[in-house]
C-alpha cells in the first residue's frame, strides 16, 4: 500500500493502549509479520487493508468480552517459530531488490527467488553499496549495544556522559542510519545526480477520521461487503490471532505478566479498541511491537502514557516533515527492515526440538516451510497437525501393565472416549493371553476425570472378562471419577483404596 499507510497506522495504537492498556512497556503499531500477513489479504489495495483493520479489531473486542482468549493456547509454539522464521526470511528476501536496485520482482517467494538471481546482473552499483553500508553499520552498532558495559554513578561525569552518547546512538541506529542516507541522497540531488532510488513523495497532513468503506469501485462496477469479506477468507481468523499472539509474546518477554490467564481479557479488548478506532484513521491492522517495545523499556518507560510522546511525534512528522521523506534512499529503508526481521529467525529452535522432542519438529517444519508458499497455508497445517499430535496422545495414552496372580492395568494420564477402545485391547489381550487367564485390577490414581463412553468401555470390558471367569476391580479412585462410576450401577462394580488392599 502507500507509505503514508504505515505512518496512519502508527499513532492511534499509541493512545488507545494509554488508556487501556496494562504493561507499561508494550507499544502497538504497525510490524513487520503483520504486514506480510496484511499483504496476503489486502491485494495492493487500501481499503481492503482497512477493513481487515476493522473486522480484525471487531473479532478480538468480541474475543475479549466473551473470554475466549484460552483459544490461542492451541497455537503451539513450534508453529509459532515455524512462521516467525520464515517470515524472517521471507520478509529479508523481499527487501533484496531494494538494496539492488531491481524493479518489477513478483511478490511470490518462489518467483521473487528466481526473478532475483536471473535479473542480479541488473544491479544499480549506487543503491547496492549504500544498502551493504548500513547493513554493516547497523550490524556494528547492534553489536556495539549488546556489548556495551553499565556505567557505575561512581564513574567520572565524562564516562557517564561517553556511555550515554554511546547507548543513545546505538538505540536510535535506525533513525541514524536513515537520516545519514537521507543526508547523502540530497547531497547527490543538489550535485545534479542520483545514484540511488529514492522513496518519493509521500502525501502531507493528518487522515481524515471516517469509518472504513465497506465496498470499493472497480472498473467493472463495484465489490461489495460480502465479495471482500469472501476475499479476505481465513485471514479474517489468522490475522487477529497473530496480532494477539504477538503482543502476549512480548507482554510475556519483558516481564509483564498477562492479565486474566489463559483468558488474556485486557489485551483482547485493548488490541481490538486499537484498530477499530485505527481503521477510522486508514490504519490497516496493528500489534505489539518488539522493537519499539525494547526501546521503551531501555529509555524507562514508567506507564503506558509513553505512547502519548509517541503518538504525538508521528502526528507532528505527518503534519510537518513527509517533505523530507522524500530523500531518503530505499536502499537504506531495506537495510533497516533486514536488520529488524534478521533476529527472528531462530535457528536455535530446530536443535532445541531434536533433542527436546523430535515429534514437534513436524509441525514446526510443516509450518516454516508452507510459509514461503502462502503464510495463511502454513499457520492452518501447524495448527491442524498440532491439534493431531494432541489428539493422538488422548488416543493413546500410556499403558503399564504389570502381571502377578492378577494383572495391575496402570493409565499414565485421564481416559477420555478416543482412548477407550485401546484400554480395552491393551486389558483383553494381556488378561487373556496370560496362562492362566489372570483378573484384572485398574490403578486409577492417573484419572481426574472420564466421560460416559468410557464408563460403557468400562461396562463392556467387565462384561468380556466376566464371559471368561475373570472379575475386573478398580483402586485409586479419585472422588470424582468415583461418583461417575457409582451413578453408572455396574454391575459387581469394586473399588479399594489401594492396589495393595486390593
Amino acid at each position: 500500500v502507500p507509505l503514508q499507510y504505515g505512518l496512519y497506522s502508527s499513532f492511534m495504537g499509541c493512545f488507545v493502549y494509554c488508556l487501556l492498556g496494562t504493561a507499561k512497556d508494550v507499544t502497538l503499531g504497525p510490524t513487520a509479520i503483520m504486514s506480510l500477513l496484511v499483504s496476503s489479504y489486502a491485494f495492493h489495495e487500501p481499503v481492503y487493508a482497512v477493513l481487515l483493520a476493522f473486522l480484525s479489531g471487531c473479532l478480538q473486542l468480541a474475543m475479549g468480552l466473551l473470554r475466549l482468549g484460552f483459544l490461542l493456547d492451541f497455537i503451539s509454539c513450534p508453529v509459532i517459530k515455524g512462521f516467525t522464521s520464515a517470515a524472517s526470511i521471507t520478509i529479508s528476501f523481499n527487501q533484496i531488490k531494494n538494496i539492488l536496485g531491481l524493479q518489477g520482482i513478483p511478490r511470490q517467494f518462489f518467483l521473487q527467488v528466481y526473478e532475483t538471481l536471473r535479473r542480479i546482473g541488473e544491479t544499480r552499483a549506487g543503491d547496492a553499496v549504500l544498502g551493504l553500508t548500513c547493513l554493516a553499520a547497523l550490524a556494528g552498532l547492534r553489536a556495539m549495544k549488546s556489548r556495551l558495559p553499565q556505567a557505575a554513578p561512581a564513574e567520572p561525569l565524562a564516562v557517564r556522559i561517553s556511555y550515554l552518547i554511546v547507548w543513545v546512538s546505538a538505540t536510535a541506529r535506525n533513525a541514524l542510519v536513515v537520516l545519514f542516507a537521507g543526508l547523502v541522497a540530497y547531497s547527490f540531488q543538489v550535485l545534479g545526480c542520483q545514484p540511488f532510488r529514492l522513496t518519493g513523495s509521500i502525501p502531507q497532513g493528518l487522515p481524515a477520521f471516517r469509518p472504513p468503506r465497506f465496498s470499493l469501485a472497480a472498473p467493472n462496477g463495484t465489490v461489495p461487503f460480502q465479495s471482500m469479506v469472501q476475499d479476505m477468507s481465513v485471514g479474517l481468523a489468522v490475522v487477529p490471532l497473530m496480532g494477539l499472539l504477538e503482543t502476549i509474546a512480548i507482554a510475556k518477554a519483558f516481564g509483564r505478566a498477562v492479565p486474566g490467564g489463559a483468558s488474556p481479557a485486557p489485551l483482547l479488548v485493548s488490541s481490538g479498541v486499537a484498530n477499530v478506532l485505527g481503521s477510522f484513521v486508514s490504519s490497516y491492522p496493528i500489534t505489539g511491537s518488539f522493537g519499539r517495545t525494547a526501546v521503551n523499556a531501555q529509555s524507562g518507560v514508567c506507564t503506558p502514557a509513553g505512547g502519548l510522546v509517541t503518538g504525538a511525534l508521528v502526528l507532528l512528522s505527518l503534519a510537518y516533515l513527509t517533505s523530507l521523506f522524500y530523500y531518503i534512499p530505499k536502499a537504506a529503508l531495506a537495510a533497516v527492515i533486514i536488520s529488524a526481521v534478521v533476529p527472528m529467525f531462530d535457528a536455535g529452535i530446530f536443535r532445541t526440538l531434536w533433542r527436546v522432542k523430535r515429534l514437534d519438529l513436524v509441525p514446526l517444519c510443516v509450518t516454516f516451510l508452507l510459509c514461503f508458499w502462502e503464510v495463511q497455508y502454513g499457520i492452518v497445517a501447524g495448527v491442524l497437525l498440532s491439534g493431531i499430535l494432541l489428539l493422538y496422545s488422548i488416543a493413546r495414552p500410556p499403558i503399564k501393565v504389570s502381571e502377578g496372580e492378577v494383572l495391575l492395568v496402570q493409565p499414565g494420564s485421564s481416559l477420555h472416549f478416543p482412548a477407550v477402545e485401546h484400554l480395552r485391547d491393551s486389558v483383553c489381550s494381556r488378561a487373556l493371553a496370560a496362562s492362566p487367564p489372570r483378573s484384572v485390577i485398574l490403578d486409577c490414581c492417573h484419572i481426574s476425570s472420564i466421560d460416559y463412553t468410557v464408563v460403557l468401555g468400562l461396562a463392556e470390558l467387565q462384561q468380556e472378562l466376566r464371559r471368561h471367569g475373570l472379575s475386573l476391580a478398580f483402586c485409586g479412585l479419585k472422588d470424582p471419577v468415583l461418583q461417575v462410576l457409582l451413578s453408572a450401577e455396574l454391575e459387581g462394580f469394586q473399588h479399594f483404596p489401594s492396589w495393595e488392599e486390593a
